[in-house]
């Protein structure tokens, strides 16, 4: 069988994973670095389903790590589904959470008549435009792994 970019237990999934760590855990520490970010349930949503992210991608990097050091094959059809299905519904929570929170940061930024973020110094619009961005970075490399995910079950 063919080897896809983002398996389970190669080398490829692990940089996939870390990737979706790290984008998940930025966009959760620029959130929780601006000022007033919990008056905004959309905000608190995003921190809620990058949280998940974060958690389902690290539990699955560190899985990954395992399998490598001991050479172990992941691909098996329950596991597979299982992945499946926890990596189609982070991806679905994430970026629901990011487009709202991007919905939320436009209308700050340019949609009120008085623009809300430069009458209020003390507002942080570009963390919210940063974490907003690297969600949405995250949750693209999330795509390429339930894609990956989908074909591999498909192929078992």
């Amino acid at each position: 069988m063919k080897e896809l970019f983002g398996s389970p237990g190669k080398l490829s999934g692990l940089m996939l994973r870390l990737g979706q760590f790290s984008l998940a855990a930025a966009s959760v520490g620029f959130m929780l670095s601006a000022h007033n970010f919990y008056n905004s349930t959309a905000f608190c949503y995003l921190i809620a389903s990058m949280g998940l992210q974060v958690l389902w991608s690290f539990g699955l990097a560190c899985l990954d790590l395992h399998a490598l050091r001991t050479k172990r094959n992941l691909q098996n059809p329950v596991l597979v589904s299982l992945f499946v299905f926890g990596d189609w519904v982070t991806a679905f929570l994430s970026l629901s959470g990011a487009s709202s929170a991007a919905g939320v940061t436009v209308l700050y930024a340019r949609d009120l008549n008085t623009n809300y973020c430069k009458s209020q110094p003390d507002f942080s619009c570009s963390r919210f435009q940063i974490s907003v961005a690297l969600a949405f970075i995250s949750w693209f490399l999330l795509a390429i792994s339930c894609h990956t995910m989908l074909w591999l079950l498909a192929a078992l």
